[in-house]
């Protein structure tokens, strides 16, 4: 608060001071005719951005005179004041204030009458539709009375440079002038689009790269300089206000990467001069870091960002084109010219901010004409480098056709001698051939032996399972027949006793005291649960053996060369019973099966998969718990439409990276000497890709593996012979 009052007090001691200074008055008679009103402007900017508007109206004194006919305020967060007094000295009922410059952020009018205050705002992040005036320029009406005398104030802000060309003007000649300045703009893009159309069609034509990058840099300027002349957010984006406030400095940094690229691209200049389009990428990154810095909220430092490495980038393009000319590459001679023509407009139009050349239509419009020489030019450039590339192609064609005559006698010359070292390599090639094929079928015979081999040890692996699944139960059966015998011969002996006591005439009730003794001596009754009890067991044991015959006639199947379909739940278990004996009754299996549909399949081969995949898991366990419980594998099965899914997991050793990448690799093996082939994963993978299926596996070091399988449910033959 003290700051404030300090401030204000030295507001009105300066307003005290300059109290005696008349202050001049606009006549609308004289101003209308003027194009701009500067030199009659009094200005004040406002670099601490707090003063209000009844302050800055109460203080008059801190208002500076204008000398120039164009305002220039630089680039700052100030907030700028204009002051000025119109007098109506004419017929008209209200004259336009008009601020010709399109990329002003906010401009607020304040007209101080009498008894009250009106004030106006336009805001260039406003929607377009909303303004008085359907235009790009900022345009006020001020209502006056004949003879009526006003003071005006207008406070601008903008986060880039601020142009102030105000002129006051009748409607009608207001609407000339933007007229005008429409028409000049349009003749320009017009111009811009034609070229692009026109090398666009070319690229399309010759598929030159440069073409393209041209047709970028091109898109770039014109949607640049229609942002700056207000076009793109009167007619391209009139309703978003993000880009009607950030545009201008993204097409600003975009049509310098343009600029950049095409430069690069057309000069060659990783050829010419390597260091410099090194220099010319940096460039890039520095466009690209003034639009990250626009999009994290610093806009005035993303718009100094741009301007300097604009200025900078220009004067670096004339020295990479200078320096690619002296090295005599020809195309870059109209490069240069254009761009000599481009950045002496430039030079223009910054010399027209400063007051250096007079404001007009041809210092505001200067870029927009060296612009468009600049695309005519470069349109040239870039045929004169297609002519240049055709002339060198001609001439290289002619150099390599005299080559070719030369080389053709050569080979005719040589023709003879080749016909003789042909003919009798041919004789040492078919000497060749013969010990290759001989080779070559020596290595199918050693791949026959390795597959076979594989399926050996399955098979020594199923003939021991199967030994000792079937032992046990006839050996259960042999032990009960003895017993059998034996008791089906007292059985016997009983019945020839009861026989011999009813024929014999003793009394009924002596022959049943007699049968009842001889039963009780022969224990009848533990004689007959016996019996029922080694007759079941016999039972027992032939059905376990017809079980143990069905799952190993399942799991051989010997029709492994036709399709059939077949219910994968079923080879499951067949599986399971051959290898029965591999788990000890440790380890235990947990099965969760689906419904499943029966697929078309090898079923013997699918077998084969499953046996090596359990048979693997089961030896991680061994290894990892040796004789002690704990051991598991679960088998789930489940399905959708299509496919059928078979997981299969074991809490064994697991596996590292190292191994998971090459498990399925021919013999590759984590077992010991003489325990494995290694062969064993590499035929379950080449089984499970013949039926256009998956396999992939999940482990880890310590915990475990799991194993899953993908099996299309219709076997298609085509994905077959395309594999």
């Amino acid at each position: 608060m003290r700051g404030r009052f300090l401030m204000l007090l030295a507001f009105i001691l300066l307003a005290a001071s300059n109290s005696g200074k008349a202050q001049e008055v606009i006549a609308v008679s004289n101003a209308i005719n003027e194009n701009f009103i500067g030199k009659d402007l009094f200005v004040y900017q406002d670099s601490s951005e707090n003063l209000s508007f009844s302050e800055i109206k109460t203080s008059p004194g801190i208002f500076k005179r204008s000398s120039s006919d164009v305002l220039n305020l630089g680039v700052s967060r100030a907030n700028n004041w204009v002051k000025f007094f119109i007098r109506n000295d004419t017929d008209l009922d209200k004259v336009t204030l008009n601020i010709s410059n399109p990329i002003i952020d906010i401009v607020d009018l304040y007209i101080v009458r009498t008894n009250k205050v009106d004030s106006i705002r336009i805001s260039n992040s406003d929607y377009f539709t909303k303004r008085p005036y359907k235009h790009q320029f900022y345009l006020f009406d001020i209502d006056l009375e004949k003879n009526e005398q006003v003071e005006c104030f207008v406070k601008v802000k903008s986060n880039q440079q601020i142009l102030l060309p105000i002129g006051l003007a009748t409607e009608k000649k207001v609407f000339q002038d933007i007229s005008e300045s429409d028409s000049r703009t349009s003749f320009y893009l017009g111009i811009m689009l034609v070229m692009l159309l026109y090398n666009l069609f070319i690229y399309f034509t010759t598929r030159d790269r440069d073409y393209l990058v041209y047709c970028h840099y091109n898109f770039w300027v014109t949607l640049t300089q229609a942002t700056l002349l207000g076009f793109s957010h009167r007619f391209l984006w009139p309703e978003n206000k993000w880009l009607a406030e950030n545009m201008v400095i993204i097409c600003g940094a975009m049509s310098g990467i343009g600029t950049i690229m095409f430069s690069i691209s057309f000069l060659r200049t990783r050829l010419y001069s390597p260091r410099l389009s090194l220099l010319l990428f940096a460039t890039i990154g520095v466009y690209i870091t003034s639009i990250i810095v626009l999009l994290i909220g610093y806009k005035p430092v993303a718009f100094q960002i741009v301007n300097v490495n604009a200025a900078f980038v220009s004067i670096l393009i004339m020295i990479v084109a200078w320096v690619v000319y002296r090295r005599n590459f020809a195309p870059a001679r109209y490069f240069l010219l254009s761009w000599t023509i481009f950045f002496a407009s430039i030079l223009v139009f910054v010399a027209k901010d400063y007051g250096i050349v007079p404001y007009n239509a041809f210092t505001l419009h200067s870029v927009e004409i060296g612009s468009a020489f600049e695309a005519v030019f470069l349109s040239f450039a870039l045929a004169g480098k297609i002519n240049t590339l055709k002339k060198e192609k001609e001439l290289s064609q002619l150099q390599a056709l005299k080559v070719a005559q030369e080389n053709e006698r050569i080979i005719r010359e040589q023709n003879v001698v080749l016909e003789q070292r042909v003919a009798e390599r041919t004789v040492e090639l078919k000497e060749s051939n013969e010990e290759l094929n001989t080779t070559l079928e020596h290595l199918k015979q050693t791949q026959s032996q390795l597959v076979d081999s594989e399926k050996m040890a399955s098979l020594g692996q199923l003939t021991a399972g199967i030994a000792h699944e079937i032992n046990n139960p006839i050996n259960f059966v042999t032990s009960n027949v003895a017993p059998l015998k034996r008791d089906v011969k007292m059985l016997l002996e009983v019945i020839d006793t009861i026989e011999e006591v009813g024929l014999s005439g003793a009394a009924q009730e002596e022959k049943v005291r007699k049968i009842e003794e001889y039963k009780e001596e022969m224990d009848f009754d533990y004689l007959k649960i016996e019996i029922d009890h080694l007759l079941k067991g016999i039972h027992e044991g032939a059905s376990r053996t017809a079980e143990i015959v069905k799952g190993l006639r399942i799991f051989s199947r010997v029709d492994e060369d036709d399709l059939k379909r077949a219910d994968i739940n079923e080879g499951l278990d067949s599986t399971l019973i051959i290898i029965n004996n591999l788990l000890n009754n440790r380890i235990v299996v947990t099965r969760e099966y689906g419904n499943l549909p029966l697929i078309e399949c090898y079923p013997g081969k699918l077998n084969q998969v499953f046996l090596n995949i359990i048979s693997n898991g089961i030896h991680a366990i061994n290894k990892k718990f040796g004789d002690a419980p704990g051991g598991e594998v679960k088998i789930i099965t489940s399905h959708d439409e299509e496919h059928v899914f078979i997981k299969i997991t074991d809490n064994g050793t697991g596996m590292d990276e190292k191994t998971m990448r090459k498990i399925f690799e021919p013999f590759f093996t984590t077992k010991e000497v003489g325990e494995g082939t290694g062969l064993g994963m590499s035929i379950a993978y080449n089984t499970i890709k013949k039926h256009n299926g998956k396999i992939s596996m999940n482990s880890t070091l310590g915990e475990g593996t799991e194993f899953i399988i993908d099996l299309p449910v219709i076997h298609k033959i085509e994905a077959t012979i395309h594999s």
